[in-house]
């Protein structure tokens, strides 16, 4: 049973691709994509030996032709691709694996954590977010981002909360910050106050 999260990241991928899929993991996304012809071709890549070993088995079970690669982000890449998926792991991490020369126009970004000190950075690499997707699965919203080359002037709002426009979860963040105006330092408090009235006005427009 392939997760909404794996068909909402295979959603931005297009017949052209060629997809690098960093952090593969068990490989399901690689899987996903190949067996349905959803792109020209697909790259499996992780920096767990283990990981590689599972999506690799995960393959061969399925008699699936799938390059894999034990990488840290692109160093070890010496096949042909356009489009790179980066999910599972945090903004930190994704920054310092786009940062690299040989990160592609084309990104596919699921970040777990720190979800406005990404888009800033994007920004401030020379990347434009195009849309954002929001999914909710197993009681956890993940934002799922396409990525392209491009200039951005992404307002503090949409630096904050997004662009997806999705009303489940910006009703999500408004009752997760009330929750923790109660235990967070007084400096603190002011920031999710200002941040609530914010979420608040995106949901009243809704």
């Amino acid at each position: 049973m392939i997760s909404t999260r794996i068909k909402t990241l295979a959603s931005f991928v297009e017949k052209d691709d060629v997809v690098l899929d960093i952090g593969t993991d068990h490989g399901y996304l690689c899987i996903y994509l190949k067996e349905n012809n959803l792109c020209q071709d697909v790259l499996a890549s992780d920096i767990n030996k283990n990981a590689l070993m599972s999506a690799q088995n995960n393959f061969q079970k399925r008699n699936l032709d799938i390059k894999c690669y034990l990488s840290d982000g692109f160093n070890n890449i010496d096949s042909y691709y356009n489009t790179s998926v980066i999910a599972g792991m945090g903004t930190s991490t994704i920054l310092n694996i786009i940062k690299s020369d040989k990160c592609p126009s084309k990104l596919i970004i699921d970040s777990h954590n720190e979800l406005p000190k990404l888009r800033l950075n994007l920004n401030k690499l020379g990347f434009k977010i195009v849309q954002e997707k929001v999914v909710l699965e197993k009681n956890h919203y993940y934002v799922i981002m396409l990525v392209l080359k491009g200039k951005q002037q992404l307002t503090e709002t949409e630096i904050l909360f997004g662009i997806s426009n999705n009303l489940a979860y910006y009703k999500y963040l408004l009752a997760k910050n009330k929750e923790l105006i109660n235990v967070v330092p007084e400096e603190k408090k002011k920031e999710l106050i200002y941040q609530n009235e914010i979420l608040t006005g995106l949901i009243e427009k809704k």
